[in-house]
């Protein structure tokens, strides 16, 4: 695959949450933050590493109130992409009023959660909606839960992007056995993956390398890997900072041509960048 003419993209972060800790956050969330990620204080982060772009997901905290990275979206519509929350009966018209903004995916984090039924009229008419429009379904689970769900949604015919390298555990043996069926779903042709917030999976720089390494082989190649920065960190905050994760991500991917097309191609042909 030769690099597409993607002028002016010096390099795209695909996964990266904004807020403020006085929003209205959802009852039962694992998490609140006690501080403000802003969109001006990541769009410094994207400059301070050379990149031009980002895409914002909607922090599960949040819940479907989307309206924060809308308004961050409508401010700087060049720069950046979004990845809402919404609720399987979501009408087309708030669809489309998120998509006139930028956003072009729809995520599922699914941790900690009972898995839903998503082969049922609801969630399956709106992957039918979102594969119109071109979107995709981004999900953050654990690997071998992957594949109890991710086939029936593709059968939708929309794209599937799997957060943070699929988040094995740390004891996990990537050559076991057991595990085939996810890397046997990575061999299917609209399932992308983000080379992410490995320390979410205890990862360091060798086992992301190791899993780097199984994920490329399912693949076959790099051509649907993405990289996210995961700012602000989450839970990690005093573990990481944003040159650190970008400095693996170069160390993971050393030659030059395929960070590129990690940076630049993919992302900006999935997230509608031009």
């Amino acid at each position: 695959m030769t690099s597409l003419p993607y002028a002016g993209i010096t390099g795209i972060d695909t996964h990266a949450h904004i807020f403020r800790q006085d929003l209205p956050m959802v009852p039962g969330r694992r998490y609140s933050p006690g501080y403000d990620a802003t969109v001006e204080q990541y769009l410094a982060h994207l400059d301070g590493c050379n990149l031009s772009h980002g895409v914002l997901i909607q922090p599960s905290f949040l819940g479907t109130d989307n309206h924060y990275m809308v308004e961050a979206l409508r401010r700087f519509p060049e720069r950046l992409r979004g990845v809402a929350v919404v609720d399987a009966r979501v009408s087309d018209a708030e669809l489309d009023e998120l998509a006139a903004v930028g956003v072009v995916g729809v995520r599922l984090n699914l941790i900690g959660k009972a898995l839903a039924d998503y082969a049922g009229s609801a969630w399956d008419n709106l992957f039918r909606r979102l594969a119109q429009r071109g979107w995709q379904v981004e999900i953050q689970r654990g690997f071998d839960d992957l594949v109890l769900i991710v086939p029936t949604i593709l059968d939708s015919g929309v794209s599937v992007v799997i957060d943070h390298f699929g988040l094995p555990d740390a004891g996990v043996q990537l050559d076991d056995p057991q595990h085939d069926a996810f890397f046997a779903l990575l061999g299917q042709a609209p399932v992308w993956i983000k080379l992410s917030a490995a320390y979410r999976s205890q990862s360091d720089l060798a086992r992301a390398q190791a899993i780097e390494v199984r994920l490329r082989e399912a693949c076959g190649g790099v051509d649907r890997f993405l990289w996210g920065s995961d700012w602000p960190n989450t839970q990690f905050e005093s573990q990481t900072r944003y040159d650190q994760q970008f400095a693996l991500f170069e160390a993971l991917l050393p030659n030059p041509e395929e960070r590129r097309r990690v940076l630049v191609d993919n992302p900006a042909t999935l997230f509608g960048f031009a």
